[in-house]
């Protein structure tokens, strides 16, 4: 079993960003998206969140050993490039501590609004493959986000994406002259990150963490 996604019904027409922000539950109960004005809210198993939690933590482990200006946050909102009825949750995002001080509404609503306050962005991938490796590879490459990982545990994502036979793979994009290049690592592989360069992670460490 993987995170589940399910839509919820508004009662009149389509959510803007800022209602959004306002209806999101400030109990911490659920987690939600915004999609074209439809309020989405996500499921995650134990497995996924266990293969987040790990990412998460290489990631910070990263951060303070190469001592980058860096955290590591996961309850933060990002609005895409040119939209007022979409907002997502990344599974883990690196933020750039300098850079948030130019985002006009992380301190009251953690929300992104720039890309270059971001550096990494990790989605894990769930039976709705088809927002991580359309949608929002599309958004976030818009958004102008250095790396994107798309991490396919268990190798749900479309053949056109991870070959065929389908299996287990991480997919990090790149920003290379203004649109993503991908590098793909499976088994043994050693993943290669551009903001993490030392990092020795290999792709059977977190498929692992998913059995």
């Amino acid at each position: 079993m993987v995170q589940e996604i399910t839509q919820i019904e508004t009662e009149s027409k389509l959510m803007t960003l800022d209602e959004f922000l306002d209806w999101y539950p400030e109990d911490g109960n659920g987690i939600f998206e915004l999609h074209n004005g439809v309020i989405v809210e996500m499921q995650p198993t134990g497995t996924h969140e266990r293969v987040t939690s790990e990412l998460a933590a290489e990631s910070l482990i990263e951060i303070r050993r190469l001592k980058l200006p860096y955290f590591v946050a996961r309850q933060c909102v990002l609005r895409p490039t040119d939209s007022d009825n979409s907002g997502y949750r990344p599974d883990a995002i690196v933020l750039d501590e300098k850079a948030l001080e130019n985002e006009p509404l992380w301190k009251k609503r953690s929300l992104i609004t720039k890309g270059e306050s971001t550096r990494l962005v990790i989605e894990v991938v769930s039976t709705n493959w088809q927002d991580d490796y359309l949608m929002k590879l599309g958004e976030y490459e818009k958004f102008g986000i250095p790396e994107y990982w798309i991490v396919d545990y268990l190798g749900l994502g479309g053949r056109r994406y991870i070959g065929n036979p389908k299996q287990p793979t991480i997919s990090v994009y790149q920003m290379v002259d203004g649109e993503y290049m991908v590098n793909q690592f499976r088994g043994s592989d050693r993943i290669q990150s551009a903001i993490f360069p030392e990092l020795n992670l290999t792709a059977e460490q977190i498929f692992k963490v998913g059995q």
